[in-house]
């Protein structure tokens, strides 16, 4: 007895194509076949552009993240010279020098900011601070000092710094001249660093002259 077997088409069994040379579309795909796939070497470079572009990401965000946590002091002098982040040594080491470096300008003022990492207000004078220096850079120069950094603790000593933020007033030679008080709000320390900044402000020699004449 014969028995007839039905043998599949061998039309609907067709290997896929190793390149499919179509559009990845849904349309082209069902149609022909054919699964856009890209070939094994491309894949595997494709997974190694994506790992680096996220290692990349997450290294951008943590610099991002420590340098909007860092105290303004190290903003601006490290973003100044140029450097990124510091270890505390380099970070006392860079302050140093920046106070070296504005003690030899001469200028009638150099004022030393003392402050701390841990404090918010210390913080939140940099934008008046820095407009401050800007206004007033021919005469004026403002450094900054981390009370934490054990590089400054002789200063800390000398200057009796026993709070933060601290103002200390230093003349053309050095010498310390006057230093604000403790701070009991942001308007007080304002005030206090209006006034030292004031008696050291030079005086305009026309004006002198045009006050002269009207005695």
């Amino acid at each position: 007895m014969n028995q007839w077997v039905m043998k599949p088409s061998l039309e609907n069994h067709k290997k896929p194509p190793w390149l499919c040379m179509k559009w990845p579309t849904t349309e082209a795909s069902a149609a022909a076949g054919c699964r856009w796939e890209e070939p094994l070497p491309i894949r595997a470079l494709k997974n190694l552009s994506f790992f680096f572009i996220t290692q990349m990401q997450r290294g951008l965000s943590r610099l991002q993240s420590g340098a909007a946590g860092r105290p303004h002091n190290q903003r601006s002098n490290s973003e100044k010279s140029g450097t990124g982040l510091l270890s505390p040594r380099e970070q006392g080491e860079a302050e140093q020098r920046a106070l070296a470096l504005a003690l030899s300008l001469k200028k009638p003022a150099t004022v030393l900011e003392f402050y701390s990492p841990k404090c918010s207000l210390c913080r939140s004078l940099l934008p008046t601070i820095l407009k401050v220096e800007s206004q007033n850079s021919e005469w004026l120069s403002i450094v900054m000092a981390d009370v934490e950094n054990k590089l400054w603790l002789p200063e800390v000593l000398l200057y009796d710094i026993n709070y933060v933020p601290c103002f200390v007033l230093l003349d053309s030679s050095g010498t310390a001249v006057a230093k604000t008080a403790t701070p009991f709000s942001r308007l007080h320390v304002l005030t206090g660093l209006s006034y030292i900044i004031e008696s050291k402000r030079p005086v305009l020699t026309g004006a002198c002259e045009a006050n002269a004449e009207n005695l």
